[in-house]
């Protein structure tokens, strides 16, 4: 069973696996605030829409607070948003009326990455360990820690045998199984999950039976941002580099390809555009730097070298043409991608109230533009709508009157 669900501007968008077949439970009830007051509550979630300037022609929709630390990381999946906090909670929310679906979370380390899988949820902690949520629908308890990676059978497969250790510090030993710092960033790609951590090593996970099957070391410094397309993965790290690591062919990883930052500059994250062509990584000096592929020769050029904020690049993400900044400055960059794989200025967004960890567009069209949430080390989850080209007064009347349905939708839903 596959769910459908329609977006404010008529365009179907169908749910992954995950959560198709549960039968949300939409009843809720406002708190004690008056008619006209524009603060819901659900549970213990609050929204408040933003009575913000608007910044040009973006606008600020609603602002979710609820969770208990700093919003660490945020994934999409079918018609379902999921936002995670270095407060160890984790909420999955309903698009496009960003109803509260589930609360969920475990463990000793705050959430540093998730990414959800068919029927299962993987997240990254501090404690560097990888968690595994799978939906139950024949309990009240929709999301269930069934794993904890690496799992019991991996360790008591390999902990007898002294070559499958490896030297982390000084008198200190793990196996290579183990991540030794916090993991900060996941990807996935073809059955399989790759995580990146403050120890420099990247490590490979099988999704079928989750188990460990190979363990790279891949930076001078810790990895930061992951990503993994048609094959290729690419590793974005602390050292100023981004690896290309690819297994086409072989039955482990290989790197392929080098992309070099600026000098004694952190790159924070790593973004792949049009199936590879192009790749742009955020650094802590406040560039947003991108290389393009030279499809016959396989050699990559660099393409985009911007000044995009006053401060670190902390995240960035992409929807078609645009690619999303956010930043230790608290603001949000829009960039509009050309041909040649620059990026030009569009505009930018405040309203957090500090720094900008994390992006994620989505597929909902809104009056022209699309749905952008970011979250910040204010515990706050925003949503934003980015128009994608200027329109004639009629037309932004039109849009207007799209966004304010979709503003009323939130309403109505609390």
């Amino acid at each position: 069973m596959v769910l459908v669900t329609k977006s404010p501007a008529s365009e179907t968008t169908l749910s992954t696996p995950l959560l198709s077949a549960i039968t949300t439970n939409n009843s809720s009830e406002s708190d004690e605030s008056p008619p006209n007051s524009n603060r819901f509550m659900f549970n213990d979630v609050k929204i408040r829409f933003a009575e913000i300037p608007t910044c040009g022609s973006y606008r600020s929709l609603a602002i979710l607070s609820g969770h208990i630390g700093s919003v660490s990381c945020l994934a999409l999946c079918g018609e379902f948003v999921l936002s995670a906090s270095q407060g160890k909670d984790i909420i999955v929310w309903q698009q496009p009326d960003l109803r509260k679906f589930a609360k969920f979370g475990h463990g000793d380390g705050s959430v540093k990455a998730l990414v959800a899988v068919g029927n299962k949820v993987f997240t990254a902690h501090q404690d560097s360990r990888i968690r595994v949520w799978k939906v139950s629908r024949s309990s009240e308890n929709l999301f269930r820690l069934v794993s904890t990676l690496p799992t019991t059978k991996d360790y008591l497969g390999k902990f007898m045998k002294q070559s499958n250790y490896v030297q982390t510090r000084r008198n200190h030993k793990r196996l290579w199984i183990e991540h030794a710092d916090s993991i900060s960033c996941l990807a996935f790609y073809n059955g399989l999950i790759y995580s990146g951590s403050w120890d420099k090593t990247l490590k490979v996970w099988r999704v079928s039976d989750l188990k460990c099957l190979e363990s790279i070391k891949a930076h001078d410094d810790a990895i930061n941002g992951l990503v993994a397309e048609k094959g290729n993965v690419y590793s974005a790290s602390a050292d100023g580099k981004i690896k290309v690591w690819s297994n086409e062919g072989k039955t482990s990883h290989f790197l392929i390809r080098v992309l070099e930052g600026h000098k004694d500059v952190s790159l924070n994250s790593v973004i792949v555009c049009e199936d590879g062509k192009f790749v742009y990584a955020g650094g802590s000096d406040g560039y947003v730097m991108g290389w393009e592929e030279d499809e016959e020769n396989g050699n990559w050029k660099l393409v985009c070298e911007v000044k995009a904020h006053n401060m670190a690049v902390l995240c960035l993400c992409f929807m078609g043409d645009f690619v999303c900044s956010g930043s230790a400055d608290k603001s949000i960059g829009i960039w509009k991608r050309e041909k040649s794989g620059g990026l030009c200025h569009v505009g930018f967004m405040n309203g957090h109230e500090g720094p900008v960890k994390c992006l994620q567009a989505s597929l909902h069209s809104v009056g022209g533009g699309f749905l952008l949430y970011s979250g910040g080390l204010d515990r706050n989850l925003r949503v934003w709508w980015v128009p994608k080209e200027e329109h004639t007064v009629k037309k932004r009347e039109e849009n207007n009157n799209q966004i304010q349905k979709t503003q009323k939708k939130f309403v109505i839903s609390y």
